[in-house]
């Protein structure tokens, strides 16, 4: 009997705690706004120096825009580079992390865009009751 092979989601085997961990640090990164806006940010316009992510995100504060990519960069989901010049040049870009988790969240987007309709009208209907 040839059984299929194991997928990162059977639930056969327990699940080793750090990965459910991370997934679930990811998840809350993931469902952060901002970190979303960055990622994408990135993704479309490459190398980018703090001041232009903060004109190319819209209502982030100077504060959040540090702290999420500060975190970004913990996570291994941005790089940073300081240019050694007065004043001090500061550039962020993607790492491959980044990127892949970029591309992972893709999917939630086409499962939007896919199920848009059904989701409005499974709204209306539970409001209209």
């Amino acid at each position: 009997m040839n059984l299929p092979e194991k997928k990162p989601h059977d639930h056969r085997e327990p699940l080793d705690p750090r990965v459910e961990a991370l997934v679930n640090e990811l998840i809350g990164r993931v469902a952060d706004k901002w970190t979303m806006l960055l990622l994408e940010v990135l993704e479309d316009h490459g190398i980018c120096r703090f001041t232009e992510l903060a004109r190319l995100v819209p209502g982030i504060s100077q504060k959040m825009l540090t702290q999420t990519l500060r975190a970004m960069e913990r996570d291994g989901l941005v790089e940073r580079k300081v240019h050694a010049v007065i004043p001090p040049k500061v550039e962020y870009r993607l790492t491959k992390l980044g990127q892949g988790l970029g591309e992972a969240f893709c999917g939630v987007w086409l499962w939007a865009e896919a199920n848009l309709d059904k989701v409005e009208g499974a709204r209306a209907a539970f409001d209209g009751r």
